[in-house]
């Protein structure tokens, strides 16, 4: 396995408030089950999913919508937070799969496990790492999940390399991801702060896709984008973020 660096200590904190808080600490949106709607999580989808995963849920797309996960199948969910993805894979990958999500944040990985545990999830895991050194052995993975996540790391292309290294050969990888479209205010315009982390080291769309071709990622596809709208969004950002859905495979 990859060594992986200190995470900046400002995005664990604001994820470790966010644990203690929900939602609410980043978007200021409370009805947490309508955010994820429109975020393409379907009814069944959100059924029986312990409702504390919900209301931390921060993602932007439902990856799980696209990964056309099977029976057995083994996933792995990249910022897995407290466990939305997760959950929601399990159901799909049934009792002879496994899901194994990574966080770097202490206060969601002992959320999700609660979670987890409550709700009877006896085929998820979640282990603390960062995804420049995933917890996760080579070559152990059928499909990697993302929701929102990547597009955090000021160093995308090692991000993408540790996922590509515990895929199978073969093995695919889904994202929900957030670009920049055009110019946008600098990370330390008043008003943004709870976007100054994700702005300071956000890209464009044709940088993004680079990082992935760069790692080593093949048969990289653009299933559908559209201006992100969703939690958190403010006047000053609108029009200026672009919500990803992406596809490759090993």
């Amino acid at each position: 396995m990859s060594s992986s660096k200190e995470p900046d200590n400002s995005i664990r904190d604001r994820y470790a408030e966010i644990a203690a808080k929900g939602q609410s600490a980043f978007t200021g949106r409370h009805d947490a089950v309508q955010s994820a709607r429109t975020l393409g999580y379907s009814e069944e989808d959100l059924k029986d999913v312990p409702r504390g995963a919900v209301e931390m849920g921060l993602g932007c797309g439902n990856p799980t919508a696209l990964a056309e996960l099977r029976e057995g199948h083994v996933v792995l969910d990249l910022g897995a937070g407290a466990g939305l993805d997760a959950f929601v894979a399990a159901r799909k990958v049934g009792p002879r799969g496994r899901v194994i999500g990574v966080d770097m944040t202490p206060e969601m990985i002992a959320k999700a496990t609660k979670f987890a545990r409550q709700g009877g999830y006896d085929n998820v895991e979640f282990r603390l790492g960062c995804l420049d050194g995933l917890p996760v052995a080579d070559g152990s993975v059928d499909v990697i999940i993302s929701n929102c996540v990547i597009s955090h790391c000021s160093d995308k292309v090692a991000a993408f390399r540790e996922a590509l290294r515990v895929l199978r050969p073969g093995g695919r990888m889904f994202v929900s991801d957030l670009v920049v479209e055009g110019r946008v205010p600098p990370a330390d315009t008043p008003g943004l702060e709870v976007w100054a982390e994700w702005l300071a080291v956000a890209c464009g769309k044709r940088q993004y896709l680079q990082a992935m071709s760069l790692a080593g990622i093949r048969d990289v596809a653009v299933m559908s984008e559209c201006l992100y709208n969703g939690p958190g969004m403010t006047d000053a950002l609108a029009g200026k973020i672009v919500s990803l859905q992406i596809k490759a495979r090993k």
